[in-house]
């Protein structure tokens, strides 16, 4: 089943795009690849329990299950043991990676308190776009009483486009609402 985005990107995004920057291949024109979801489990590297209600957390935001990710070294200062749980993770592609942005930038965004749009200085310099959400709350799915504890995440959008401004002008024909002015 072809998603809702997706047939947005297929029918009007990529003309759009064509038309802005002079694309003379098909190939040239940017789209998405992989939305990456990371999580620092912290304290829950210690408690199974925790651990398992983060991972289901992610499971309903993502629609696949993460993986966990663990420490290579021992860390004495963070109190970090070899092969210990210390993240999750989650990589996204095809109709789950249109299906979760669709619902990040329609559903999830504007629920933040006071958003103002998303600062553009999250670009690396090559169209790949990171943002750094602080509570999960913000997604209809979870709802407040099954949340353990509130706990940010991180969102890598990994896009085609060779510059930062070929990847805001995808994000932004694809809904992202960008703020107008970068601030701090």
């Amino acid at each position: 089943m072809i998603q809702r985005l997706q047939n947005l990107y297929l029918t009007k995004v990529r003309d759009t795009l064509t038309e802005q920057f002079q694309y003379k291949n098909t190939h040239e024109i940017p789209r998405l690849e992989k939305i990456v979801i990371n999580r620092g489990v912290g304290d829950a590297s210690q408690n199974a329990k925790l651990l398992e209600s983060l991972s289901n957390e992610l499971t309903v935001l993502a629609g696949q299950a993460p993986v966990v990710k663990r420490s290579k070294k021992a860390i004495a200062g963070f109190q970090i043991r070899e092969d210990m749980p210390i993240g999750l993770s989650v990589t996204l592609r095809g109709d789950r990676m249109y299906a979760f942005f669709d619902r990040l930038v329609n559903l999830a965004l504007p629920r933040i308190r006071d958003f103002q749009g998303i600062n553009p200085k999250g670009f690396d310099g090559q169209g790949n776009f990171n943002i750094g959400l602080d509570e999960q709350l913000m997604f209809p799915e979870l709802s407040y009483d099954t949340i353990d504890q509130i706990r940010g995440m991180d969102i890598a959008i990994v896009t085609s486009s060779q510059t930062d401004q070929e990847g805001k002008a995808l994000l932004k024909e694809l809904g992202m609402p960008f703020r107008e002015k970068a601030t701090k």
